[in-house]
């Protein structure tokens, strides 16, 4: 989701400042930035999109993480986190849209999700998603929170072979246990895909993959976004030493 570009000036000229929104304001601010990523970049259909931004009915039970560009002081990254006592005010996770998360429910009252993940097209350079990556660990060991989830999305533009080939690729190596398995509520057709293309692994699935994420299981297609979504589990403790210690310091 997340792809390299050209940025207006040089990383090590800008200042990035992190913050969870404080007001319906600052959380407009995440809206529009996601609606010019998710719709004018990736072209999905958003319900809201008459209104120039992309909302739906979790963004007010979730926090809303920022980063700004200190100059100009406007938006150019953000995440947005459920927490598990706002899950279950809301009677459940957005991840649970697209896939039967049964097997993890158990886990519920330690795992929090995010989603919605997006940086500014001239602000692509690693730099905002890895303040954003910051903030989310220290947020995590802040409430003690131990499990993290969320969709990891790779773009059907080309009918899904690319998806059912990083698929292929990966999930060997990180399938997570049976006992986190989740299952798709609409399925990648694998079986009609072509799965043996050299196909690239998007930028922030790689990152989780870093991490210690599992992916738990077949990707599902979200008609929305016309995406490929893999679902990805984050036991903190998984999380390895050398991203342990740049992330949670």
């Amino acid at each position: 989701m997340l792809e390299l570009n050209r940025h207006k000036q040089p990383a090590a000229q800008r200042r990035l400042i992190a913050s969870i929104a404080r007001s319906e304001a600052e959380i407009l601010e995440a809206q529009r930035l996601r609606y010019k990523v998710f719709a004018e970049e990736m072209g999905a259909h958003l319900p809201s999109a008459k209104e120039g931004i992309d909302r739906d009915i979790f963004d007010k039970h979730c926090e809303h993480l920022l980063v700004r560009e200190s100059d100009e002081h406007k938006v150019v990254g953000t995440y947005r986190i459920l927490p598990p006592d706002r899950a279950a005010k809301i009677g459940g996770y957005y991840s649970q849209t697209e896939f039967d998360l049964t097997r993890l429910l158990h886990l519920g009252d330690r795992m929090v999700e995010v989603g919605r993940s997006c940086v500014h097209r001239d602000y692509r350079d690693g730099a905002v998603i890895t303040q954003l990556w910051n903030s989310l660990a220290r947020y995590m060991q802040q409430h003690r929170h131990e499990y993290l989830i969320g969709c990891a999305s790779i773009s059907m533009a080309d009918g899904g072979h690319v998806a059912a080939s990083v698929y292929r690729k990966l999930h060997r190596l990180y399938s997570a246990p049976a006992e986190y398995s989740v299952f798709p509520r609409i399925p990648l057709r694998l079986h009609a895909l072509n799965p043996y293309l050299d196909a690239p692994v998007p930028p922030l699935l790689k990152g989780y993959l870093r991490l210690g994420a599992y992916i738990c299981g077949e990707p599902a297609w979200d008609p929305e976004f016309n995406t490929a979504d893999l679902l990805i589990l984050l036991p903190m403790s998984r999380m390895s030493s050398r991203y342990a210690k740049h992330f949670l310091k």
